[in-house]
């Protein structure tokens, strides 16, 4: 009975999630042209059952379709339901986190695309790509783009007419039942549901946003589609294949093996809300644990080998395959494991030849040739991420040859070698003895004796960058008082950037750490600096919905209404995250409600696009005189 009620979890979990999804017809379609033909877009509405799923396609036909068994449906775009990578950035249009379906590149060291870019053509079209349907399920690997085919997706495009569809609740801002529009542009309908908005100019005149995928809903009707970008249809996911009965929403089950395979700043900022982060995690790291709970939230219990448990935010995990035998180049069978060391081969023609589809050989990965390194992932076709020379790279398995299993035997050594001896060769690859590495891995964990230790050596830089961070970034974003009193101590520059343009106060803002705000202000920090996309620490705390740290930039002086790339100020992201707390605090600090964001919308133009009618007027909005009595000078 126990069981039953887990699998039934899970399945009401994937069909409440997958609600939303945009798709196109699947390999076993046999529907004619319900859909509209080939490459036309619809909008999974609902799931009847585990095995049925309702969609409702752009030229307004709703119909059942099957998701299990037999698959009528590839998923298009994920990204309205809300699945997200939070930890991953596109490495070409900088989107993070990266929504919907993560493209990850198996054979450049972590490069990642979202789909628009993928599909897009972008980064080398001859990689292979791993597909990432949902943090923590199982990488696909896929052809190369370049060996596939690409076809067009249609539908509710920019420059599709419409008229109102089956979803419409918005009286008549079309003009009357009937009247016609067209697509201006895709939006998101909020910041949790990207590309689930179309803004439409009606013929009246009238101009607003409708829902195109949120929450399953279809509030618009093509009556001429139009074209999208053409994408790699074999490319995409079946609705279903990873669905209920076999893996939860965020692609995890129990007994799954499980590694962390993200940085440790990234992994200690995903746990705030989901178990945290405490110094006995460490064991965590490089070590493959096994699900055995998935409670309410979603959040995932992992077991280790030590017999500890600990609660994880789905984000950090990675799923590995269970040990495969492969064969090697000699004619013994290897069967590796993960956490078995290996020792890449050292003939530079004979592993070019050996990495051929298996992803391939680059130059960085010369420095690796005879090394030992740490399988830390299987794949499904048996090829072996290991980490070597404080890097991961992919390899045939029958370019390494295993020297000791993750239980410490050695192959073929009755003696029994001492796992120790080949751990002290491993590891003298990866320690660099360099200090600043120390000084910044001590302050991301918080240890402030250490961090003086190292800052005490001669060859010490307190603004020394590891990982692409400063030691003072490190600490900012995991909020180490202590740590940041002795970098400011030792004269810390608290306005290095970071490869995105991020400074200290953004991390503090990322970190939700209201009192290391107030302590880089003692110091001089500038609260008004602009990262690469032009936010300020105040957008990130009002994007994150981190009220307190939102609280001490105000009261520390911050300016309230600078704009950033898409000319959003934190009000503009405070109505789209629909938080009256912010409103109130941002309005009390004499935010400007005049300005206009790049798409010409002030704030009062802002929250009628985000709530439309159907969003009641928040008291917030009428009980500040300075809003309401500028009313009547907005030009609407």
């Amino acid at each position: 009975m126990e069981a039953s009620a887990s699998t039934g979890t899970r399945t009401m979990r994937f069909m409440m999630e997958g609600v939303g999804a945009r798709v196109i017809r699947g390999p076993e379609w046999k529907w004619g042209k319900q859909d509209g033909g080939e490459g036309h877009v619809g909008t999974v509405r609902n799931f009847e059952s585990p095995e049925e799923v309702v969609v409702v396609w752009d030229n307004g036909t709703a119909a059942n379709y099957r998701c299990s068994g037999a698959f009528d449906l590839r998923i298009l775009d994920s990204a309205p339901t809300g699945v997200k990578h939070d930890g991953t950035m596109c490495d070409t249009c900088r989107q993070q986190p990266i929504f919907g379906i993560r493209w990850k590149c198996a054979e450049c060291g972590n490069y990642d695309l979202c789909s628009i870019c993928y599909h897009g053509d972008k980064h080398h079209l001859r990689h292979r790509f791993y597909r990432i349907a949902t943090p923590g399920s199982e990488r696909v690997l896929l052809e190369p783009r370049r060996k596939s085919k690409k076809i067009a997706i249609r539908g509710i495009f920019p420059g599709a007419r419409v008229v109102r569809g089956v979803d419409w609740q918005w009286e008549d801002q079309d003009g009357g039942n009937g009247r016609r529009g067209k697509v201006n542009e895709i939006q998101d309908w909020s910041a949790a549901s990207p590309r689930s908005a179309a803004y439409v100019i009606w013929d009246n005149g009238a101009k607003n946003l409708y829902r195109v995928g949120f929450e399953g809903m279809a509030d618009l009707k093509v009556v001429n589609d139009a074209k999208g970008q053409t994408v790699y249809r074999d490319h995409l996911p079946l609705l279903g294949e990873q669905g209920p009965g076999r893996t939860g929403p965020h692609g995890l089950q129990i007994g799954d093996q499980v590694n962390v395979d993200l940085e440790l700043e990234i992994v200690q900022s995903l746990q705030h809300g989901h178990g945290g982060w405490t110094d006995g995690m460490f064991e965590c790291l490089g070590t493959t644990g096994t699900v055995v709970g998935i409670d309410e939230d979603h959040d995932i219990v992992v077991s280790y080998p030590s017999g500890n448990r600990w609660t994880f935010n789905p984000a950090v995990l990675t799923k590995v395959q269970i040990p495969v035998p492969v064969t090697s180049s000699s004619s013994d069978n290897q069967t590796f494991a993960v956490g078995d060391l290996v020792q890449i081969c050292n003939d530079l023609e004979k592993i070019k030849l050996l990495q051929r589809g298996h992803g391939e050989w680059a130059e960085a990965m010369a420095p690796t040739m005879g090394k030992i390194g740490r399988v830390l992932q299987i794949y499904h076709d048996g090829d072996l991420k290991v980490e070597v020379c404080s890097t991961s790279w992919t390899y045939n398995p029958q370019a390494v040859t295993k020297v000791a299993s993750s239980d410490g035997s050695v192959p073929g050594n009755s003696s029994g070698e001492r796992l120790s001896a080949l751990l002290k060769k491993l590891f003298e690859t990866h320690v660099s003895g360099d200090v600043n590495e120390e000084l910044v891995k001590t302050a991301a964990n918080g240890d402030a004796a250490k961090c003086e230790e190292c800052l005490k050596r001669p060859e010490a830089d307190v603004n020394g960058v590891f990982a692409g961070h400063t030691a003072l970034q490190a600490a900012s974003q995991n909020g180490h008082l202590e740590v940041i009193k002795i970098l400011l101590r030792y004269k810390a520059d608290v306005e290095i950037e970071d490869k995105d343009g991020d400074r200290a106060v953004h991390h503090a803002a990322f970190g939700d750490e209201p009192g290391v705000m107030a302590l880089l202000a003692g110091a001089g920090a500038d609260l008004n600096a602009r990262n690469k996309r032009r936010q300020t620490a105040l957008h990130i705390a009002v994007n994150k919905g981190h009220a307190g740290v939102v609280r001490t930039l105000l009261e520390l002086g911050c300016h309230p209404s600078l704009q950033d790339s898409e000319g959003d100020t934190p009000l503009h992201d405070a109505i789209s995250k629909k938080r009256d707390d912010m409103l109130a605090l941002l309005l009390d600090h004499a935010a400007d409600i005049t300005l206009t964001n790049n798409n010409g919308f002030n704030a009062l133009h802002h929250a009628a696009l985000r709530g439309n009618p159907r969003m009641e007027r928040s008291n917030i909005f009428w009980s500040k005189s300075s809003f309401a009595s500028s009313f009547s000078c907005v030009k609407c």
